[in-house]
């Protein structure tokens, strides 16, 4: 069993920054890979992004590729998404996930998720 919590979440204005973190409980957080979905209102939740359990690896989703970064510190069970230049539609509940197995596909069902932290970007 796996339980996930995130943190970091706020208000920001568009163009700046924001750190999300995701500790871990569990002795096995090392085996997971890891990522984060996300979901707007009266969306969809949707693929951010995943990072292999070594670390060695990494995925993004399109809309995000080039200005968010995963990291994760398996010594402190916890991983991270960066985020710079933010949008207005980055504005989202974010949603911190584990897989048993890395992810193939984007949509793969994760096997744990955390209760979500609110990202709020002000235009």
């Amino acid at each position: 069993q796996v339980q996930l919590v995130e943190s970091g979440g706020g208000l920001v204005q568009e163009g700046g920054s924001l750190r999300l973190s995701c500790a871990a409980s569990g002795r096995t957080f090392s085996m997971y890979a890891m990522g984060w979905f996300r979901q707007a209102p009266g969306k969809e939740r949707e693929f951010v992004g995943c990072i292999h359990w070594s670390g060695d690896m990494t995925r993004y989703a399109d809309s995000v590729k080039g200005r968010f970064t995963i990291s994760r510190d398996n010594a402190k069970n916890t991983v991270y998404l960066q985020m710079n230049s933010l949008k207005s539609e980055d504005t989202a509940v974010y949603y911190c996930a584990a897989w048993r197995e890395y992810p193939v596909r984007d949509g793969t069902t994760p096997q744990y998720w955390g209760q979500g932290t609110q990202v709020t970007v002000s235009s």
